[in-house]
């Protein structure tokens, strides 16, 4: 199967990423917004990462040379690091110009969104009802050929498999933030996926310079946030309880890993919409005297006083906006 063209269904922070790195990697791509404001609030968004892009491809120029540039480079934007130079960065920066002009698309129109894709990634908000509603919307849009993905970081695909309507067509993809950095494509189908369609997104994945990470079976929160998310929540309950403030618990783990970021720095990246909504599905967020109870009333509001992480200029710090 030959990938011509590939859908994004919503335009958040990895949506847009996703996107970019498909229109990267010289796929005919769309995002799908479900109104003028979406456009409104993406655009800003995709001309952002667009310059971010370009200027991680500018910087490696400083790696030529460098010991640990090995360790270092965008491998995303660059397949294979030894023996570049910098002309051969330039040349990248120039295409990856024009692959974004040529390539990338915004699309109201559901149907004209859908219509011949060779596969679609759903990229909404962490949400068991909408991402349903969703799915049966479409289900009669698509093509029979289409692969359908989601890039859910914590729900099963077979929750969602029979409300797609092709259920042997349906798997997650999972991507990392700073997707042309942190290269990594979790692959994950459920019973009822096809192994060859498995497979075929697995190449896909590869198409896109994304690493698979290949999971056997479901699992919640796949690889990475099977690791992620523990860390993450013990740095709340340690905010929570009083114990130290965000600042000292992210500099904390900095000096002590060598980490070039902590929990908090972290959670503004993911967005406190999408933390929040990840804490209303444990089962004693309800609890008024559980730990959870409490960090998602704080996490609320900060939300409510619209500090929502580095997509809003704000969240546990405060960010340049553009």
């Amino acid at each position: 199967m030959e990938f011509k063209k590939v859908v994004v269904l919503g335009g958040g922070v990895l949506g847009t990423q996703i996107a970019l790195m498909s229109a990267y990697t010289g796929h005919d791509t769309t995002i799908w917004l479900r109104s003028e404001g979406s456009i409104e609030r993406t655009q800003p968004r995709v001309d952002h990462y667009t310059e971010t892009m370009v200027q991680v491809l500018e910087d490696s120029k400083e790696l030529i040379g460098n010991p640990l540039s090995a360790k270092l480079y965008p491998r995303g934007l660059i397949r294979e690091w030894d023996g570049t130079t910098e002309d051969d960065i330039d040349r990248l920066i120039e295409k990856a110009k024009q692959n974004f002009r040529e390539n990338l698309n915004l699309e109201l129109n559901i149907e004209a969104a859908l219509g011949d894709a060779d596969i679609t990634i759903e990229a909404m908000s962490e949400d068991p009802e909408a991402k349903s509603a969703l799915y049966k919307n479409i289900r009669d849009v698509l093509d029979e050929k289409t692969i359908l993905c989601t890039n859910s970081s914590t729900l099963l695909p077979s929750t969602f498999a029979e409300d797609t309507g092709r259920p042997e067509k349906y798997m997650a993809l999972h991507f990392a933030n700073e997707i042309w950095r942190h290269n990594t494509a979790e692959c994950m189908g459920h019973p009822g996926t096809d192994p060859g369609i498995y497979d075929t997104v697995v190449r896909f994945a590869e198409e896109m310079n994304m690493i698979p990470i290949k999971l056997h079976k479901e699992q919640p929160a796949y690889v990475l946030n099977s690791l992620l998310v523990p860390f993450l929540d013990s740095a709340e309950a340690l905010w929570a309880k009083g114990v130290a403030d965000p600042e000292t618990i992210d500099l904390t783990w900095r000096l002590a890993t060598g980490a070039p970021a902590g929990p908090f720095e972290i959670l503004d990246v993911v967005g406190l919409d999408t933390v929040y909504k990840i804490l209303q599905m444990k089962s004693d967020v309800n609890d008024s005297d559980s730990i959870d109870h409490k960090i998602g009333a704080m996490i609320k509001e900060k939300i409510d006083r619209g500090e929502k992480g580095v997509s809003s200029g704000k969240g546990f710090y405060t960010y340049e906006t553009k």
